[in-house]
């Protein structure tokens, strides 16, 4: 489920930026492809995570840790 809503996240950012593919392959120095995003984005294969990091770091995005809550009780 946490790989899921990576990628999900990944996606909305994605549409979200405004940019076309074409400029996200040049902002990735050709190291991502249009055919990528595009099987990516219609959900038709995953990325691989140093094709992932290399989206993120193109969206101006980083994974941070989020705080454990505390269970009740204990």
């Amino acid at each position: 489920m946490f790989m899921r809503d990576i990628e999900e996240q990944l996606k909305r950012a994605l549409i979200d930026s405004g940019m076309s593919r074409a400029e996200i392959v040049r902002k990735s120095k050709n190291e991502l492809s249009e055919a990528q995003l595009s099987y990516f984005v219609n959900n038709e294969r995953s990325l691989t995570l140093p094709a992932a990091a290399k989206l993120a770091k193109v969206l101006g995005l980083e994974l941070t840790q989020k705080k454990n809550k505390k269970k009740r009780g204990k």
